[in-house]
């Protein structure tokens, strides 16, 4: 994490942002508008594409995909994050590629001034972003992306195939190790102001590189085992060669300034002062409370609140006191509530979740205020902290040791890695609760032992705590953890991809986009969706794995 010192570059950054965001197909290659990056110096672009992919990750993370990966729920306007309720209008790519376009002109500006630091950065953000976008719509504009400049037949660029997305970003990372391999004085033009994520440690962005590239070998080692195995291999085996990320101090994250609505945390009450506003509308999910109750987890704590008031059954009738600060209710008034809701009452003294996908979440646990999005004094809400506008945990994050040690346990456990899978996971849960400050996991782990890939996906679930979205693509790749779904759910599984958006691509690219849809594979999920252009089918990277199902 890079310090307090340049944060105000944030702001700068946001202002950028906000001037060269993309709103139409066109602006995959170029946007009319604004601030023209071309004419921007090559360091003043730094700030604005790293906090722009940071919030992209944040609001993956305690957005919509939190609530698919169940770390959370809402009680109010839930239906996106309860219920995945998707569909063509719903999630566009649009602000991705206005990231990539201020990264393009940045590489160009590199390439010319033969900044060679500079180039490394511009490969690994654009393998980033990139990457995501794949991750979560699948074939996308790639090769033709970001061309308009070069002639009108860019103008619609074709959509690539994700898996050539997948190697052509694995491609940009190992050239990327390349460039920022030669030493530290052979480097120039490096602004450790602008460098909001590792104020120009050049050592920290080669441990990025090779990381990240773990994190692409391991997505495919379904489909394309033997690239997967080759490529974390050579990784694994040749630190010297190929560094990464494994101490939690070179976690990849960038904190927030917290002085305006656009560059704090999204859930503060600093600025969003509404009653009924974002923070109090979140509300822990009783999946992920239950697992880390069952091993006594110190991060729940830090995740969440303990509920301000527990329910205690006693015997009686039309009894509902509260008496010593625990809410006294009798089986009478139990039924009545169950009843009329048709869920039950949980008695944990300190934490609960509300379950996934139930009608009745705004009244969860005999919620005294029935009314949607309120606050509930029988269930956990995020951790206070959560209410400010910036902190030392309130981070965009990237990628952490703690995934990368994940990812090599895994591998190890494949034989693709030298040393214990054992070892390595038992370095993720420690580098996890090094990042969240709740000191030695040495006897947390004796209750939380390996036992094997469901053990280090549950583990890498639990850290991957708001930064949910990459839970989601290991969930696809494996099937892990067992998430169910619930009564209110739009289908009766967890949706696997984002609709391509139809205002913002297939409207405006429509024979490219329409062929993409084409090489989707529907599921038994797919529902009353027109198209395979669906949630619920499934792109290149999971077909033929039957995964998750």
């Amino acid at each position: 994490m890079y310090q307090f010192k340049n944060y105000i570059k944030f702001v700068l950054a946001i202002v950028l942002a906000f001037f060269i965001s993309c709103k139409d197909l066109d602006e995959l290659n170029i946007n009319p508008n604004g601030v023209d990056p071309a004419t921007a110096d090559l360091n003043l672009l730094m700030p604005t594409f790293i906090t722009g992919i940071g919030q992209q990750v944040v609001n993956l993370g305690v957005g919509d995909i939190a609530g698919v990966m169940q770390h959370t729920q809402l009680d109010g306007w839930s239906g996106g994050h309860n219920d995945y309720d998707w569909d063509i209008d719903s999630k566009s790519w649009s602000g991705y590629y206005g990231i990539l376009r201020n990264i393009d002109e940045f590489h160009k500006k590199a390439v010319e001034g033969e900044y060679a630091f500079h180039e490394g950065v511009a490969l690994i953000m654009k393998a980033y972003t990139f990457g995501m976008i794949a991750d979560l719509w699948g074939d996308a504009p790639y090769s033709e992306a970001l061309k308009a400049e070069e002639g009108s037949e860019f103008f619609k660029p074709k959509y690539d195939s994700q898996r050539d997305i997948y190697l052509g970003i694995l491609a940009d990372l190992e050239s990327a190790n390349t460039l920022l391999s030669q030493s530290s004085d052979s480097y120039s033009n490096i602004s450790s102001t602008q460098d909001l994520l590792y104020g120009g440690d050049v050592t920290k962005w080669r441990k990025l590189a090779n990381s990240l590239a773990l994190r692409y070998y391991m997505r495919l080692s379904e489909k394309e085992s033997g690239i997967a195995q080759e490529g974390i291999s050579k990784i694994a085996s040749a630190p010297g060669t190929y560094p990464v990320i494994t101490n939690a101090s070179e976690d990849a994250t960038v904190g927030y300034i917290g002085s305006s609505p656009s560059d704090s945390w999204p859930t503060n009450t600093v600025y969003d002062t509404d009653p009924r506003g974002a923070y109090f509308r979140v509300k822990m999910c009783a999946t992920l409370v239950e697992v880390m109750q069952a091993l006594n987890d110190p991060r729940l704590g830090v995740y969440a609140n303990k509920i301000e008031i527990p329910l205690k059954k006693v015997e009686g009738e039309n009894i509902d006191r509260i008496v010593n600060g625990i809410r006294e209710i009798s089986q009478d008034i139990i039924d009545d509530y169950t009843e009329s809701w048709g869920v039950g009452v949980d008695f944990d003294p300190e934490y609960v979740g509300i379950p996934t996908s139930i009608y009745a979440a705004p009244q969860y646990n005999l919620n005294p205020n029935l009314d949607q999005a309120v606050y509930n004094p029988h269930c956990s809400q995020l951790n206070d902290m959560y209410k400010q506008t910036n902190g030392d945990l309130l981070q965009m994050r990237l990628m952490s040791a703690a995934e990368v040690h994940f990812i090599l346990a895994e591998a190890a456990s494949y034989g693709w890695a030298p040393g214990s899978a054992e070892e390595y996971y038992t370095a993720g849960i420690q580098q996890s609760f090094n990042t969240w400050g709740v000191g030695s996991a040495a006897g947390y782990i004796d209750g939380a032992p390996y036992s094997g890939l469901e053990s280090i996906i549950e583990q890498k679930w639990i850290a991957s705590w708001t930064s949910a979205a990459e839970s989601w693509f290991d969930w696809r790749r494996t099937g892990l953890p067992e998430l169910q779904t619930g009564e209110s759910a739009r289908r009766q599984a967890l949706p696997l991809r984002f609709y391509y958006h139809f205002a913002d691509e297939i409207s405006k690219n429509t024979v490219n986009a329409e062929e993409a849809i084409s090489r989707l594979e529907p599921t038994q999920y797919k529902g009353s969706d027109p198209s395979n252009n669906s949630a619920w089918s499934k792109t290149w990277v999971l077909q033929g794995t039957g995964k998750p199902y």
